[in-house]
Formats: structure tokens, sequence, C-alpha cells
């Protein structure tokens, strides 16, 4: 894998630190700005909103620009709405810093996936895209509790402030190693791209990306108060838990992404039948610890492994829209990621418990599976029917 690709990693890291810590630093923003609780949980919401508008809008916009100059662009914007939330005593400018820096956030990703794959060749997608996903899995494992562990120590800006800090030697890797490449070169129209969406393939595979992301959200959301009411195990487990998780899905992205550019049938439907009948057994297991931890590490890793093989096959399907296919499957999966907490709490809401959220995700890869089997089904009986239809004629 060329180095770039693991500079532009660092840059997903750094994001998706941004993204992901708030979730240990909500209450003590809530204090800090005198807002409620639920208030300043919205700052997530509307993080989610900015990255599912932002992917393909954005990625729309980097068509005039070189995608060097596309992901400088996107990294400054993001950094410098991090420093501005950082020192603003404003609940309403931080909310607007969240919604800009995930607009900035979904650019860069998109235009980074479609990079990635260029610097490697179709040949290699899958690989070239795990290893750019494991900047958001190591954010999981190493920038979420980092970043809470800054919030206790030294107040939730100081979290804001390591990820403009992040940031700044990843602007200077970008610059240096990506191909700058001339603005718009050798791409189609962006009506010729945007009709690519017609393709039942590409829309099935985002379909199928959205449903698996928020299968893996729904449950990663309430893993804290299904590990500690289900469980039993104590608070202090809650961030081993989450590492494992990390852990398993950085594992995940690795192996999915070298099967995904052999076997991606296989990936699929071999790892999603697993991954669905895990958080099954996971639903009705949680009350043992063994078997509760064991799981948290598999579902990581069954998660990412096909999550990453799916986001590969749409920008594989998508080859004729080289700029907007990162920003299609951008936006597919983070529908997935507001998605899927939503329906899981939800399910808790109607007093169904902290095991409903692992059923509501073996349900949403159930459909997925069944959406698969579906499309592979129609799509071998076409040429049938169509060499049925030419002979009779």
């Amino acid at each position: 894998m060329p180095f770039a690709l693991f500079l532009l990693g660092v840059a997903v890291f750094a994001q998706g630190t941004s993204e992901f810590m708030l979730s240990g630093l909500v209450p003590d923003i809530a204090s800090d700005l005198g807002v409620s609780v639920p208030s300043a949980g919205a700052l997530t919401s509307a993080f989610a909103v900015g990255m599912v508008a932002g992917a393909p809008l954005m990625a729309g916009l980097a068509r005039r620009w070189s995608r060097r100059g596309a992901l400088l662009g996107f990294l400054a914007v993001f950094l410098a709405v991090h420093v501005v939330g950082a020192v603003t005593d404003s609940f309403t400018v931080l909310v607007a810093t969240r919604v800009v820096g995930a607009l900035a956030n979904a650019g860069f990703l998109a235009v980074a996936l479609v990079t990635a794959v260029g610097l490697v060749g179709r040949e290699a997608g899958g690989r070239a895209t795990s290893t750019l996903l494991g900047g958001v899995t190591l954010a999981c494992v190493v920038g979420v509790p980092a970043g809470a562990l800054l919030g206790q120590l030294w107040g939730w800006r100081a979290a804001f402030w390591a990820v403009v800090l992040l940031s700044l030697p990843a602007v200077v890797a970008v610059a240096r190693s990506v191909p700058a490449g001339a603005a718009g070169s050798g791409r189609p129209s962006l009506r010729g791209e945007l009709r690519s969406l017609r393709d039942s393939r590409l829309r099935v595979t985002l379909l199928l990306g959205a449903l698996v992301n928020g299968a893996t959200f729904c449950t990663f959301t309430y893993l804290a108060p299904l590990i500690t009411h289900v469980t039993g195990l104590g608070g202090r487990w809650v961030p081993v838990v989450l590492a494992l998780f990390g852990a398993g899905s950085f594992v995940g992205v690795a192996v999915g992404g070298r099967l995904a550019d052999r076997r991606p049938g296989a990936v699929l439907m071999g790892g999603g039948g697993a991954l669905c009948l895990g958080w099954a057994v996971f639903a009705l297991g949680a009350g043992a610890p063994s078997v509760a931890l064991g799981l948290v590490l598999v579902q990581g890793a069954l998660s990412f492994g096909v999550g990453a093989t799916l986001i590969s096959q749409a920008l594989r399907t998508a080859s004729d829209a080289p700029t907007l296919s990162g920003g299609f499957a951008t936006a597919a999966f983070n529908v997935g990621a507001a998605l899927g907490p939503w329906l899981g709490g939800t399910a808790i809401g109607a007093g169904l418990g902290y095991r409903s959220p692992a059923w509501v995700s073996a349900a949403l890869v159930a459909v997925a599976l069944l959406t698969a089997g579906l499309t592979a089904r129609r799509n071998r009986r076409a040429p049938g029917c169509r060499t049925r239809a030419s002979s009779s004629a």
C-alpha cells in the first residue's frame, strides 16, 4: 500500500475521533454552556445530519478542484471549526461548528475513498478502503477513550484542541504525499455521474451498507447500559468493552479488506450470516460476561469487515462516477449510523429492555441478507429470461 494512503488514514483517525468523542463529553458540555443534557446530545445528531447531507454535496463541489486541493480544503475547514468550537462560549456557535465540521469531514472522506482506490487500482480497492477505514476503527479504540480522559482531566475543550493537533500533521502529509492532478481531468460530467445512481446494483449495495451500519451502531450506541444492566459488569468495564469492539473492528477491516478483492460474495453472505446470528446470540446470552465480552469482539470484526467490503463494492459498482461514488457510500453509511441508534432507542423506550437493540441489529442484518438474496436471484433469472425471449423471436 502507498505511504500516502496511511497518511490519509491519519486524517480519517482525527475526524473519526471528533465524530465519536462527544459520547464522553456531553455532560461536561451541558454544564459548562448552561444547556440540558438532551440539548447537548443534539450535537451528535447535528454531526450525523451534516455527514449525510454533506457527502454528496461536498463531493460534487470537489469536482472543481484537484483531489489534493479538495482534501486540503476540507481539512483546513475541519481544523478551523474545531478551533472555534474550543474557544466559544455559545452553544449555538458550537452546534454550527459541528454541522460545518461534519460537512468538511464528509467531503474529505468522500474524496479520500476515491483517491485511495485511485492510488492502488481497482484490483486492490478492498485493501485500500479497509486501510482508510482503519482510521475510523482506531478512533473507536484510542481516540474516543482518550477524548473522554482529556475531558475528565482538563475539560471538554481540551478534546477539541487535541483534534486540532491531530489534524495539523495530516494537512502537511496530504500536501506532500497525495498526487495533485488536474482539476476535473478525465472525469465524466456531473449529470453523467448522477446517472450512475440508476444502476440497481449500486442502489442495492448502498441500501445494504445502510442496513449493516445501522445494525452496528444500533447496538454499539447502547453497549454501556447493556453491559452494566444486563451483563452485570461494573461501570469500569465500559471502556474495556468499547475497546474490545474497536479492536475487533480494526481486525475486521484488515481481514475483510484482503478478502473483499478476491471473494466479496463470500464475505458478504458468509460474514453477513454470521453477523446476523451473532447479534441474536448476543441478545440471548448477554447475561453471561464471557459470552458478552467474546461476542463484542467478534461482532466488531464482522460488522466492520462486512461494512468495508460493501463500501469497496459500492466504489467498484459506481466506476462511472469517479467523483461522487465516495459521496454516495459515505452518505449511505451515515444514514445507517443515524437510523440505528434511533431504532435501538425506540425499542428501549418501548420497554423492551437493553437487550432489544441487539435484536433490532439482528433484524436489520436479516433484512440486508434477504434483500441481497432476492437481488441475486433476480439477476440470475434475468439473463435466462432474455435468452428465452431471444430464442422465441
